[in-house]
């Protein structure tokens, strides 16, 4: 089904509703919100909580619902590692991985106390549970990703915002990177692979593979791959669904306007790897309202016709 030939001028709009229970509170910060599973009858999605905007003090919480728009927070699922630890100061941005009939909890940690001239180092670990409720154990092999040794590459700095789906048997790790002396709006996507959940995980040799964008959000469609580009990176491909039969090689087949910021959406054919995956429909992402740190809003996406 080739989906990058679908519509290649297409519009998409997304609208914007309270996701009650994790919406706007006084001096609460909620963001970075994962992808959403569905368990039995509950949705659940994972989120960074702390008392900062930018979540560099921040904590793992989840939260789950009977229909995607009233949630109930449940508490928190991952606190911040032993102090001086690379994921000693913050433990944020997660995203879920359901596979061998375990549920893997992919997220970013920090080492450095958020601060002036703060200058992230970010890696990635991962946290393994029977149960979408927890208790989540560290994998001993942590960190997961981390950023890359060669400082010519474009995620030399820091890697960070984990999206994973099932792919030819394998499992494929979608990512963001930094190269060192870049700012964040020069933030590229790369992915890396694994035969098991766990890892390890390799990077593509071609990385990066798309040219901006400061949030991940991929899906499986028809038998390629899509991703959502928000407002960050090539003015031809921002604010705009790209896709790639082969996973790696995007084009650009929707504009998306009022694009949803740092998103996490319904995916359900994300680790079946079946090759009938559809465009995403709805999700979760950070809102902002004045007088309020960031927030978790609902989203959903209509086509303009």
């Amino acid at each position: 089904m080739a989906y990058a030939k679908e519509n290649p001028t297409g519009t998409l709009t997304a609208v914007f509703s309270d996701a009650e229970g994790i919406g706007a509170e006084q001096g609460v910060m909620r963001r970075d919100p994962s992808d959403i599973i569905k368990v039995g009858e509950l949705y659940y999605v994972w989120y960074s909580k702390g008392t900062i905007p930018s979540g560099y003090d921040a904590t793992v919480w989840y939260a789950t619902s009977t229909d995607g728009q009233h949630w109930t927070e449940k508490g928190m699922a991952l606190a911040k590692g032993e102090p001086g630890s690379w994921e000693g100061a913050s433990v944020f941005t997660p995203n879920i991985l359901v596979a061998e009939g375990r549920y893997w909890l992919f997220y970013t940690g920090t080492s450095k106390p958020f601060g002036k001239a703060f200058n992230p180092d970010s890696k990635i670990g991962i946290a393994v549970s029977d149960s979408p409720e927890g208790p989540w154990e560290r994998l001993a092999s942590n960190p997961a990703l981390t950023n890359s040794e060669n400082l010519e590459a474009f995620d030399s700095h820091l890697v960070d915002d984990a999206c994973l789906i099932v792919r030819d048997g394998k499992y494929w790790f979608y990512y963001k990177g930094r190269q060192l002396g870049k700012g964040p709006g020069q933030t590229k996507m790369g992915v890396a692979m694994a035969d098991q959940p766990q890892g390890p995980y390799r990077k593509h040799e071609g990385n990066p593979i798309i040219q901006g964008n400061h949030e991940v959000l991929i899906w499986p469609q028809g038998m390629g791959v899509a991703a959502m580009i928000g407002t960050t990176g090539p003015k031809d491909i921002t604010r705009s669904i790209v896709y790639a039969e082969d996973g790696l090689h995007f084009s650009k087949t929707h504009s998306v306007l009022n694009v949803p910021h740092a998103a996490g959406a319904y995916r359900p054919e994300a680790f079946t790897d079946r090759g009938t995956g559809e465009r995403i429909e709805w999700g979760v992402h950070i809102g902002n309202m004045p007088k309020f740190l960031p927030f978790i809003q609902r989203f959903d996406l209509t086509e303009e016709k």
